[in-house]
């Protein structure tokens, strides 16, 4: 290896470096603090299990064939004391099996002696870069976590009750969940709450919205990339699928994946193992997948829009979220846990919503479910400071649907975009709610229906 490398830019990293000839040990001494990491050298597996019973490290080096415990061992034992401790293996093998099955074994990646510097660098700002994702992410969960409380399914029907149950049989294995659910529904709080039932409750919790990746930068994101492996990749990239190693990821909207990237999907959920844009060698990756969508997969596979093996392969064990209009006895209990959100210093009142509050509430076909319930309870809450919500503290246009024919030629002049959504609404309520049958009746794609009531849905929240 040459003694000569450039200072680097690198967080400082606490490591373990364990191999037992005489040169490297005496070479890292020196190279690795001049990166600007600390470093313990050990001569052995056994002296480096001894290490780290008593130290915490950000990652370890190690090499795989050492007297008296071998790298994989070494690797072993540091997964079942310090899971968060990243490892390297260094192999001096024409092959690279035993580096393969150590990967396997949680090892992060591995290097073929002899080796540079260099790799060495670049493989721990990976390390480096990896470890402040993922303390970003901590840190935003715990903030969300203290401003909105830790997630609760609220709802005692029978639905909820269902899906409860579903989520208290399923959170404690590995399987992998879709969960289906009209868009508002809440779909993101139930693979919350998969993943805070799991053993993997104190691991990352990484969200992506598979709808919102632009088609170029997807495998990107997804898998990380490397320096140079396409216009703007300026540095190495860590993909959120290794932000998420050791916890759960949740792929929302995964109807919504191009055909290119759902044959890569399927390959990663197969072998567990990512390959970076840019490199030819793959990575380990141990992760808990949820999805969700609120399209009908069948009919897209029918179409050719999704990939009839992945469908199979995320659908291991199937939840799906009731919409808001099957549930309405939840609707005073969701009401007002929203309104404590939006109040969190207001005094307790015996009241927080008058009967015609509620009575209209239950009156209403709720097309953009829970989250539309957010939009008007919010709504609500600026127009009424302290005392209980009432009907008249609800949006105007929110009791539009019952106006009588003479209330409605007396309004007064309305937008085309009014007229529209209340041609939808009325759709909807003759149709008990289903957009599909609603889309046909107005002769509109089923896809557009969504996007206007996701429209009207933020055009409430603004």
């Amino acid at each position: 290896m040459p003694a000569d490398v450039k200072k680097t830019k690198t967080p400082s990293l606490s490591l373990l470096f364990a191999d037992d000839e005489r040169s490297l040990q005496e070479l890292m001494k020196l190279e690795l603090p001049r990166m600007g990491h600390t470093v313990t050298v050990c001569p052995d597996g056994l002296t480096a299990v001894a290490a780290i019973e008593k130290n915490n490290y950000d990652a370890i080096i190690v090499d795989l064939d050492m007297p008296g415990m071998t790298g994989v061992e070494v690797i072993g034992r540091l997964k079942e004391m310090s899971p968060a401790t990243e490892a390297v293996v260094l192999t001096g093998k024409s092959t690279t099996e035993s580096a393969i099955a150590a990967l396997r074994y949680g090892a992060f990646d591995y290097l073929t002696k002899p080796c540079k510097l260099v790799e060495i660098e670049a493989l721990l700002r990976r390390i480096a870069a990896k470890r402040e994702l993922t303390q970003k992410f901590t840190a935003l969960q715990r903030r969300l976590d203290r401003i909105e409380g830790a997630p609760t399914l609220v709802g005692d029907s029978r639905p909820m009750a269902r899906v409860k149950a579903l989520i208290d049989k399923v959170a404690p294995t590995e399987s992998t969940v879709l969960i289906l659910g009209e868009t508002g529904t809440g779909k993101e709080l139930v693979a919350r709450a998969v993943h805070n039932q799991s053993p993997r409750a104190d691991k990352p919790f990484v969200a992506i919205n598979c709808g919102a990746l632009p088609e170029n930068l997807i495998e990107s994101e997804l898998f990380g990339h490397a320096k140079g492996s396409f216009t703007g990749a300026d540095d190495h990239r860590v993909g959120l699928f290794e932000v998420a190693s050791g916890g759960t990821i949740f792929l929302d909207e995964i109807g919504e994946l191009p055909k290119a990237m759902q044959a890569k999907l399927l390959r990663v959920l197969e072998s567990r193992e990512i390959r970076r844009v840019g490199e030819n060698k793959t990575v380990n990756v141990d992760v808990r997948v949820v999805c969700a969508t609120h399209r009908d997969l069948s009919a897209m596979v029918a179409a050719d829009e999704f990939r009839e093996d992945l469908m199979y392969r995320v659908n291991t064990f199937e939840i799906h979220l009731p919409a808001l209009r099957e549930r309405l006895d939840d609707l005073p209990n969701l009401a007002e846990h929203l309104l404590r959100r939006f109040r969190p210093h207001a005094k307790p009142i015996e009241q927080q919503l008058t009967d015609d509050a509620v009575a209209a509430l239950k009156g209403h076909v709720w097309p953009g479910n829970v989250r539309e319930l957010a939009n008007v309870i919010e709504h609500a809450t600026i127009l009424c400071d302290q005392g209980p919500i009432t009907a008249d503290d609800l949006p105007q246009h929110f009791n539009r649907r019952q106006l009588s024919g003479a209330a409605k030629a007396s309004r007064g002049p309305i937008t085309l975009r009014e007229l529209e959504m209340e041609a939808i609404y009325e759709a909807l309520e003759r149709n008990d709610g289903s957009k599909p049958k609603a889309a046909a009746e107005l002769g509109i794609a089923l896809k557009t229906l969504y996007n206007k009531l996701s429209q009207e849905t933020g055009l409430k929240a603004a």
